[in-house]
C-alpha cells in the first residue's frame, strides 16, 4: 500500500533542489508549415530558464535539478501533486518540466513505455471523451487536424502498456495557463515551448513512470 509518507519518502530520494486513439489524416503539415506553427508559440528571444509570456508560477520553467544515483538516463518521471516532469539526464542530472495532469479521477498513474512520437500531431478524441462531454467533442469524432488550437499542441508522446496505446500522452497545449493543474482528460500537459525542448531528447523505448496524484494518496494512508 503506498502511503503519504511512502511517496514524500521516494519523491525526495529521486530528485533534489534545482543544481485518443491517434487520428491518422491524409493531410499532413509541411516542413514549412511546422517551422510557421513553432515560431507561433515560441515567445520572441526564448530563453527556457526566464521567457515567461504565460504568466507561470517561476518553479514551472525549466530547471536542471540533481537527480539520485540509479535512476536511467532517459527517461521520464512525473510527480503528480507537486506538477512535474523530469527527464533523466547522463551524469545524474535531469531536466525538470512544469505540467498540468488529468482531472478528477481521469489522470493513471502507472509505468508507461513510450512507442510512439509525432511533431504536431492530429488528435481525435475516445469515445470516452465524447461519452462523457458531447457537446464539448463531438463535433471533432472524425479528427482534427494538426496545429496551434488542436489539443495535442505542438508535439506528443505516446503511452503505451506492452503494445497496447493507452490513449494517454504527454504533449504541449493551447492551454499553457493550465500548467500546474488538474486540467486535462488523462493526458500530462506541458507549454508547447518546454514541449518541443523536451521533445528531441526523449528516445523511443523510453519508460515514462507517472506518479498518483495527491488524492490517491490520502485515500490510501
Amino acid at each position: 500500500m503506498l502511503t503519504r509518507r511512502h511517496f514524500v519518502m521516494t519523491a525526495a530520494a529521486l530528485f533534489s533542489t534545482p543544481v485518443v486513439k491517434p487520428a491518422f489524416a491524409n493531410t499532413a503539415p509541411t516542413r514549412a508549415q511546422k517551422a510557421a506553427w513553432d515560431a507561433q508559440v515560441t515567445p520572441p528571444n526564448y530563453d527556457p530558464a526566464t521567457s515567461n509570456p504565460w504568466g507561470l508560477h517561476p518553479r514551472f520553467l525549466p530547471t536542471r535539478v540533481v537527480a539520485n544515483d540509479g535512476l536511467t538516463p532517459g527517461d521520464i518521471h512525473v510527480d503528480a501533486v507537486a506538477r512535474y516532469l523530469y527527464h533523466i539526464e547522463e551524469g545524474g542530472t535531469a531536466m525538470r518540466y512544469g505540467v498540468a495532469i488529468g482531472r478528477g479521477d481521469l489522470y493513471e498513474s502507472g509505468t508507461y513505455t513510450i512507442r510512439r512520437k509525432v511533431e504536431w500531431p492530429h488528435w481525435t478524441p475516445t469515445r470516452n471523451m465524447i461519452e462523457r462531454e458531447p457537446g464539448l467533442y463531438a463535433k471533432y469524432k472524425d479528427g482534427m487536424e494538426p496545429g496551434p488550437n488542436n489539443p495535442l499542441g505542438s508535439r506528443a508522446l505516446y503511452l503505451f502498456v506492452g503494445n497496447r496505446d493507452t490513449y494517454l500522452r504527454i504533449h504541449g497545449s493551447p492551454h499553457p495557463r493550465s500548467i500546474g493543474g488538474r486540467a486535462s482528460s488523462g493526458c500530462v500537459r506541458m507549454v508547447m515551448a518546454h514541449m518541443n525542448d523536451l521533445y528531441p531528447t526523449v528516445k523511443i523505448g523510453s519508460t515514462a513512470f507517472l506518479y498518483p496524484p495527491e488524492d490517491r494518496i490520502t485515500a490510501q494512508s
